[in-house]
């Protein structure tokens, strides 16, 4: 994999570091075969680049034969005019041959960034997701891995055949002409390319901000979309339509610039590449006009001028493109060296499951440093038992779940598995011992059989099924018309809130894992599908190792053990009845619980 220096921010140093990471995915070293596409796409560069430059010459010549008294030799220049025909033809057959031979090389390096940028982000930390907009970030992806292809093209197909065609211009006009000729025409490059660089560098800062303002765009589109049913509830579509409305026609104000400045490149680069025409053909005929060039002379500088001024004219978009490229593929490395928060320690063994007993020993945490959640937490679940967390909202109970599946390590303390701290565990092993039916189940936006089927790669059909019916949706599925293959739209939002939360139980019941951690699983359903849930949950939890985060109380009565959290800390622990009995905050939520049902089930009889 390639290396994973940091970028700088200089534009210089940022070039250079970008194309020092992007070499390796263009030479590949695992991948000999694309190496040898890359040296005969080389090749074919040399060869299409040698048969365009014999163009002029055979063009000339056949003008040379067509003087008058040369009328016998027709045949001859006719022969020449057949040649340069076919050599015409021979550039564009090289070129093209040259496309198809590198084509898997492009194709294949695209897929190589793109495969380990969207790896990386899959290792990175909960906290850099709940920080980045979706929008932005597959932005960001979609550009940088969209400029390989195009950036490839033009380095090794359009900038270095143009050097090579530079190069071997100067060299037929010092040795066949004059110096003089040699030195306007390097005169002319070096203007050209000094006002190209510098209009395009200024066109590229109004790029920046086309880019900054679409991706704000998108952003902001993406979010607004998947916060539909927020924006109906508050009414709120033109608001949404207000905003949006602003950032686009921000950005059409920088698109309208952007491209006005490019009729400004275009109105330069055609003075001097004209101004070195006319003074280059003057200069031929005038020495045609003394006998020391021939018609054919004339042509010929014609010709080579004619053919280094075609990719010329694109250097603008060429250098653009470029530039354009690399700044996207930087800001795309810049995501691949975001730092995993939360890494696998060398060496690290895997889980060994012995019961799934778990602890907390003085477990500290914060998400920030100023803002301590949890201070000196401690308790044990033996195997196969269940453990409930309660208390008042900010208490920190979902906190203990996340640091659980280790997206957060712990700051102060440690947790356990089997007397196994899980900070010493790969976190593929510990995570696949681990299962959790979510308070907000959001699911693919695929079929009820793609998402049960989630819980475990390559389950059956039949284990599929399994599962549904143990979380008791299995019936609901076969009613449908499409069973299995039902749709279940995007997040789940064509399902109920019990339908999710009986398809996350079934893939849970799929995984069949040791531990089981059910957060907050029925706190958004009603009363009745909340029992529901809550039979099926407690089947679910039978001879695993559990811990319920809870807000009704009446859902975890039976719990082995309950613990109340309070202000990051465990303020009381026993069983439902001690706890009643104790008298403290426990007996004070569990009163205030029964006062509310007992208002509303009063409500409900009226």
């Amino acid at each position: 994999m390639p290396p994973q220096a940091p970028v700088s921010t200089d534009t210089n140093n940022l070039d250079f570091a970008v194309m020092r990471r992007f070499i390796p995915y263009l030479w590949p070293r695992d991948t000999p075969g694309l190496r040898i596409r890359i040296i005969i796409a080389l090749l074919l560069v040399l060869v299409s680049k040698g048969v365009q430059i014999s163009m002029g010459f055979l063009y000339g010549a056949a003008i040379d034969k067509m003087k008058p008294g040369l009328e016998a030799g027709a045949q001859l220049a006719i022969g020449l005019v057949v040649a340069y025909a076919g050599a015409r033809f021979a550039g564009v057959l090289f070129d093209n041959l040259r496309n198809v031979v590198f084509e898997r090389v492009g194709q294949d390096a695209t897929r190589r960034l793109a495969e380990h940028v969207f790896a990386h982000l899959h290792q990175l930390s909960l906290r850099f997701h709940l920080s980045r907009r979706t929008g932005a970030v597959t932005k960001v992806i979609e550009r940088g891995t969209k400029s390989i292809d195009v950036m490839l093209y033009f380095l090794l197909f359009n900038i270095a055949p143009t050097v090579i065609e530079l190069t071997a211009v100067m060299v037929i006009f010092g040795t066949k002409f004059s110096l003089g000729l040699v030195a306007a025409t390097a005169i002319m490059v070096v203007s050209y390319i000094f006002f190209t660089q510098k209009v395009t560098d200024w066109r590229n800062q109004l790029r920046a901000e086309m880019n900054e303002l679409d991706t704000a765009t998108v952003a902001r589109s993406v979010d607004s979309l998947l916060n539909y049913e927020t924006v109906k509830y508050f009414n709120a579509e033109k608001r949404e339509a207000d905003y949006y409305g602003k950032v686009a026609r921000r950005y059409a104000d920088a698109a309208v610039k952007s491209e006005n400045s490019l009729a400004w490149l275009n109105i330069g680069q055609s003075l001097i590449t004209n101004l070195m025409m006319a003074g280059a053909m003057g200069y031929t005929v005038w020495g045609w006009s003394r006998g020391d060039y021939s018609t054919g002379d004339v042509v010929l500088v014609n010709t080579l001028l004619a053919q280094l001024f075609r990719p010329l004219d694109m250097l603008g978009m060429v250098y653009r493109t470029v530039r354009q490229g690399l700044t996207d593929m930087a800001a795309m490395f810049d995501l691949i060296d975001t730092e995993t928060e939360v890494k696998d320690r060398p060496n690290a063994a895997l889980l060994a499951i012995d019961g799934g007993a778990l602890a907390f020993e003085d477990v500290s945490f914060a998400y920030d440093a100023d803002r301590p959640i949890l201070k000196g937490v401690s308790f044990a679940i033996p195997p196969g038992r269940t453990l409930a967390v309660v208390g008042p909202s900010g208490a920190g109970k979902s906190t203990l779940a996340r640091l659980i599946y280790r997206f957060y390590d712990v700051t102060g303390g440690r947790v356990t598995i089997d007397g196994q701290d899980v900070r010493d565990v790969t976190q593929s092993s510990l995570r696949a011992a681990i299962g959790i039916v979510p308070q907000d189940t959001v699911l693919f936006n695929d079929s009820i059989g793609y998402n049960i089927g989630y819980g475990r790669a390559g389950a059956s059909q039949d284990e599929i099924e399994a599962a549904a019916r143990g979380a008791q949706i299995h019936a609901f599925i076969a009613a449908q018309p499409q069973q299995y293959e039902t749709q279940v739209g995007e997040r789940g939002l064509k399902l109920s809130g019990g339908e999710k939360q009986r398809v996350a139980i079934a893939r849970t019941l799929l995984k069949d894992p040791p531990i089981l951690i059910l957060d907050e699983a029925t706190s958004a359903l009603d009363s009745r599908t909340e029992a529901e849930i809550q039979s099926t949950l407690e089947r679910v939890s039978e001879r695993r190792t559990t811990i319920v985060i809870a807000h009704r109380l009446s859902t975890i009565v039976d719990a082995d053990q309950i613990i109340v959290l309070d202000a990051g800390r465990v303020a009381e622990r026993g069983t439902h009845a001690e706890l009643l009995r104790h008298g403290g905050l426990y007996a004070e939520m569990w009163a205030r619980q029964q006062a509310e049902d007992d208002e509303e089930g009063a409500v409900a009889a009226e």
